[in-house]
């Protein structure tokens, strides 16, 4: 067995440091692209309605910074933002920094990491399953 000198430790945690570095910038550039913001027209072409819950999301990852695109009829209905009991209890609270309701018919809202929520709040909307829940990562 030939003895190994102070120096051989050292060369090989040097080597170990630079190899990790040079692999982070590619594993970061990896998960940049596969983070890239999109853009979700919600209900595709039915818009925002009933029963979405069920079929729309299927099939999507949902990344915090992606965009959903809410398109209605403003006079028939509108969409409120809300946490999970507003989604549970379908009521929008009236006190809320996390809350808010969108009346243009067209209106947009950027995800944010974790359980994203959004009913109809018009009376009797929500209860019928005008509600959408959107995880995004």
């Amino acid at each position: 067995m030939v003895a190994q000198g102070r120096g051989s430790a050292a060369t090989g945690l040097v080597a170990g440091v630079v190899l990790l570095c040079a692999l982070l910038p590619i594993t970061g550039a990896a998960a940049m692209a596969r983070q890239a913001p999109r853009t979700y027209v919600v209900g595709d072409d039915k818009g925002w309605g009933r029963d979405l819950n069920s079929w729309w999301p299927n099939g999507k990852t949902f990344y915090a910074g992606d965009v959903l695109v809410f398109k209605y009829d403003k006079e028939l209905h509108d969409v409120s933002v809300v946490g999970g009991k507003g989604y549970q209890r379908c009521e929008v609270p009236r006190h809320s920094a996390k809350s808010w309701v969108m009346r243009t018919g067209n209106d947009q809202v950027t995800l944010r990491r974790g359980n994203n929520y959004f009913i109809c709040g018009l009376p009797g909307h929500c209860d019928k399953n005008m509600k959408l829940a959107v995880k995004a990562w």
